[in-house]
């Protein structure tokens, strides 16, 4: 799942400067955080709506980021036509599938963060820092690249207490690691130096 926050409203209203708007929503993990479905595109037309923005329409789609064709939306939302720009409710993966295929102004109404995942009914937050280079198993299975707000890959900073981070008081993901690797029998592992990532392999532009 793809981690994303809302954008400041105020930010919305200075970046988007088309009065007639769009918004598109996303089903999957921005309706699932409760940041893109049906509830918050609605609110957002609200809101719009109130600050003199003319919203001609909105939809959900099942997924922003997996569309068959950008007719197929069209079709089902005839009012996107008369629309100056579209405001999308989702992670930045959908909002660059649309603006690969929108023929207007695309602007995001959500800020992405990391990728995370869901247990139960619970949303992890910030469970991979998609490096492209995965080494987790040396780390009993957490990521300090995602976990870690400075991706420390050699132990913890030395700001952290009593287990919380000192940025932002989370938990320490190097206490976490210690305690893991502790129970796995492998402490030993602490000792090894790992390089900086290797950032070649990541995916470029083909």
């Amino acid at each position: 799942m793809i981690i994303s926050r809302s954008k400041e409203f105020k930010d919305i209203l200075k970046t988007v400067q088309q009065r007639n708007i769009f918004i598109i929503g996303c089903g999957k993990c921005a309706a699932k955080q409760h940041l893109g479905g049906e509830p918050e595109v609605l609110e957002m037309k609200k809101k719009l709506g109130i600050s003199g923005k003319n919203v001609v329409g909105c939809t959900v789609l099942s997924s922003a980021c997996n569309i068959a064709s950008w007719d197929d939306v069209l079709t089902q939302n005839p009012d996107i036509k008369k629309a100056e720009a579209f405001l999308v409710m989702s992670c930045g993966g959908g909002v660059s599938i649309i603006s690969s295929v929108a023929d207007k102004a695309v602007y995001p109404a959500l800020d992405t963060e990391s990728l995370g995942g869901v247990c139960g009914d619970t949303i992890v937050l910030e469970q991979c820092g998609m490096c492209d280079d995965c080494d987790i198993w040396l780390f009993g299975g957490l990521c300090p690249v995602g976990q870690c707000p400075k991706s420390m890959r050699n132990g913890p900073c030395g700001g952290s207490l009593d287990g919380k981070c000192e940025v932002d008081e989370r938990k320490c993901v190097w206490d976490e690691i210690h305690t893991k690797l502790k129970s796995l029998g492998r402490l030993e592992g602490l000792k090894d130096i790992h390089p900086p990532k290797d950032h070649s392999k990541r995916r470029g532009r083909k």
